[in-house]
């Protein structure tokens, strides 16, 4: 069984023949390298012995709408249309994709960073003047955040249909318990960026849900409870929410994480000792079905990827049909 079959075993909630893991950084977040950007995840996922691809989608977090820099007042939001499925901004995405999943000929499952539409507009225009255009118009915001995310669904069947992607790790962000009520994040964030979702589950049923906590800030997490994916992975360390109450509280879904991924976590700053500790009790505390482990997000880029290794020779210690037993006995 490859590290592909094994993995999609896990997300249906199989025994495992390995627990499997991944994690990821940012490679040049503000540059698309083309070729290069190919092979760093190649040789992370390689070096690492990683059971999964998560391609990142560095050099294209901006939303490259040139309409965006003619509108003066919030009202202007309205006149905004799709780049289409032919601008560079999808192509380029797809092909860095189909680059990746043609070199690992089926062997894992690959699966391609996608932003939410809300957080494309964040990053052209910044949240400050986002916010106050939701305050003038939310109406007008959220036709442009539609617009918005009619192209993110042709990224996704691209990345889908024609790269092979498995599917997508879809980056849901903006739910600070400071920045909206959760009344007011479903009428106006949600219906654009769910429907990006529920297309995408439309292609593949092997969608990986990402509740970002990047900002270090708590979300209203409960405005993505009900949101259909496979997997879900959420800040398990800034939410408060460890892995076996997640899988609750998402419906009993696959879950993935466990670490911290800051330079104060465990995985980046503490001895080989404590991180396979670490690796162990996340297994026992969250059980090996329906587990991919990994971190709350992605980890630093200068992070010695020696520590990767330590996770994997820990579950490597594990045999996942012992385990689930041992954890179902500790459920109160």
């Amino acid at each position: 069984m490859n590290k592909k079959e094994n993995l999609l075993k896990v997300m249906n909630f199989e025994t495992p023949d390995r627990i499997p893991f991944a994690f990821w950084y940012h490679f040049s977040p503000d540059a698309d390298e083309g070729m290069k950007a190919v092979q760093q995840h190649l040789d992370l996922y390689r070096e690492a012995d990683f059971d999964l691809i998560k391609i990142m989608c560095d050099g294209f977090f901006n939303y490259p709408n040139p309409q965006i820099a003619e509108f003066t007042k919030a009202s202007d939001w309205n006149k905004l249309r799709p780049l289409g499925p032919d601008h560079p901004w999808v192509r380029r995405q797809i092909w860095r994709a189909a680059e990746i999943v043609k070199r690992v000929a089926g062997e894992c499952c690959v699966f391609y960073n996608v932003f939410n539409p809300m957080s494309l507009l964040r990053f052209a225009v910044g949240y400050d003047r986002l916010m106050e255009d939701i305050a003038a118009d939310s109406d007008a915001v959220r036709h442009a955040f539609a617009v918005v995310g009619e192209d993110v669904r042709s990224l996704v069947r691209g990345l889908i249909t024609e790269a092979g992607c498995d599917g997508i790790y879809y980056c849901v962000q903006n739910a600070e318990t400071f920045r909206f009520t959760a009344d007011q994040y479903r009428a106006i964030v949600r219906p654009a960026e769910l429907a990006v979702l529920e297309y995408a589950n439309t292609l593949s049923e092997n969608n990986i849900l990402h509740c970002c906590g990047w900002a270090g800030d708590k979300n209203r997490i409960e405005v993505w409870k009900d949101y259909p994916a496979k997997c879900v992975n959420w800040a398990v360390y800034t939410e408060g929410m460890s892995l076996r109450k997640g899988r609750e509280f998402f419906g009993g879904k696959a879950v993935l994480g466990g670490f911290e991924n800051t330079k104060q976590g465990i995985l980046y700053s503490r001895t080989k000792e404590e991180v396979q500790k670490e690796t162990k009790k996340i297994v026992l505390e969250a059980g090996p079905e329906g587990l991919i482990v990994g971190a709350d997000c992605t980890v630093p880029a200068d992070i010695d990827h020696e520590r990767f290794r330590w996770v994997r020779e820990a579950l490597d210690e594990i045999e996942p049909e012992v385990i689930v037993p041992i954890r179902i006995q500790l459920r109160p």
